[in-house]
């Protein structure tokens, strides 16, 4: 317990810079005296940590101040491995040098057991160029020009300044400022037709919990699936969301955006899906069948 907690000490000065006995006393949920006795632990044990006395004093580790490797576990140290595994499946080059660094440093070999990818079928090089460029924007904080594909069937250049990049729901969105709709807003990375990194700069702003793609605005659609369509099912809805019924049927129930998307997805279950809520749906469904149809007969 009290090598763990010694090691939170270093951590948490690591962090914030500087700290007194009884701030660290009452985070660590211990005695005074006792974190003192942990301060002389951790100076015996090599660790340049010091205490200043007076009004600005504190508990403060020295300047530039790094732990040593060996503070790591093997199995710490085999996470940070993998995790760096799986960012460098977007080839960045730097990325890949730091992975081969750290191994060498760890003294540990990574297996590659991981692969994920975040590109479509086919050509996946603008996607992953894509994705960089915007990592790129979102940490520098630079605006960028994109031409976007909405959901109304428009092509529209916008200027945005980006946030954050998020994967939700088996795509990745990214999360940004609209300069033109001077709101936040999520953007499909799919339908990111082209880009552009400006050189203007902006300064970082907490995304709103609450926005205007907020899950709490969609309304909530129930539907019928039988048994045989289990596997597209789990595949689409969380466990929560899912009710059996006796005959085998499930009923799945979530709030989803009333769009285009909405329709074809749908759509992609053919006649394997009745929509119990709202009713008006069925209609809207229908009625794109059969355009589709009267499209398509020979």
């Amino acid at each position: 317990m009290q090598e763990s907690r010694l090691f939170k000490i270093v951590y948490h000065l690591l962090d914030k810079g500087q700290a007194t006995a009884p701030e660290l006393a009452e985070k660590f949920e211990v005695s005074v005296r006792t974190i003192y006795r942990d301060i002389d632990a951790l100076s015996g044990a090599g660790i340049p940590i010091y205490a200043e006395a007076g009004r600005n004093g504190g508990i403060r580790l020295i300047n530039d101040f790094v732990l040593d490797k060996a503070v790591l576990s093997k199995e710490e140290k085999q996470e940070i491995l993998t995790a760096l595994q799986s960012i460098n499946i977007t080839q960045n080059i730097s990325s890949s040098q730091t992975l081969q660094k750290l191994s060498a440093i760890f003294h540990l070999h990574s297996e590659n057991w991981l692969e994920v990818d975040f590109s479509r079928w086919g050509d996946k090089e603008f996607d992953n160029e894509k994705f960089e460029q915007l990592k790129s924007a979102v940490i520098h904080c630079k605006s960028v020009k994109i031409h976007y594909a909405s959901s109304y069937e428009a092509i529209t250049e916008r200027v945005v300044q980006p946030y954050k990049l998020i994967y939700k729901a088996k795509a990745w969105y990214l999360k940004a400022f609209c300069t033109q709709k001077q709101d936040w807003r999520l953007f499909k990375l799919n339908r990111i037709l082209k880009l552009e990194i400006l050189n203007d700069s902006f300064t970082r702003q907490n995304f709103p919990k609450s926005s205007n793609h907020s899950e709490q605005e969609y309304k909530q659609i129930t539907l019928r699936f039988p048994k045989e369509m289990a596997y597209r099912v789990y595949d689409e809805f969380d466990e929560t969301q899912i009710q059996r019924q006796e005959n085998g049927d499930l009923i799945a129930s979530a709030k989803m955006p009333e769009d285009t998307w909405l329709i074809g997805f749908l759509l992609s279950f053919g006649t394997q899906v009745d929509i119990l809520s709202p009713v008006y749906l069925k209609n809207v469904l229908a009625q794109q069948a059969k355009l589709i149809y009267e499209k398509n007969k020979s």
